[in-house]
């Protein structure tokens, strides 16, 4: 399995990581690592409560959607 980016440009690049949107092999230059916060509800008698938890959840993207979030986020 070769980085499908790189495939498209003519390159052979080993892959490092696979996007969690489109499925695709990803070298390090075309993978875009995130950290998504995790938040938990807490419903407390009348109340509630939204907590950060202390771990963030890791998020790989290629670079296609990563460019496609952000412009759907910018709309």
């Amino acid at each position: 399995m070769k980085c499908y980016i790189c495939k498209k440009a003519g390159k052979e690049t080993d892959p490092i990581a696979i996007c969690i949107v489109c499925g695709i092999a990803v070298c390090e230059e075309h993978q875009i690592r995130e950290q998504i916060p995790v938040k938990e509800t807490y419903k407390w008698g009348l109340g509630e409560e939204e907590v950060t938890l202390p771990k963030p959840l890791p998020r790989i993207l290629c670079t296609w959607c990563y460019e496609s979030l952000i412009t759907q986020k910018q709309k």
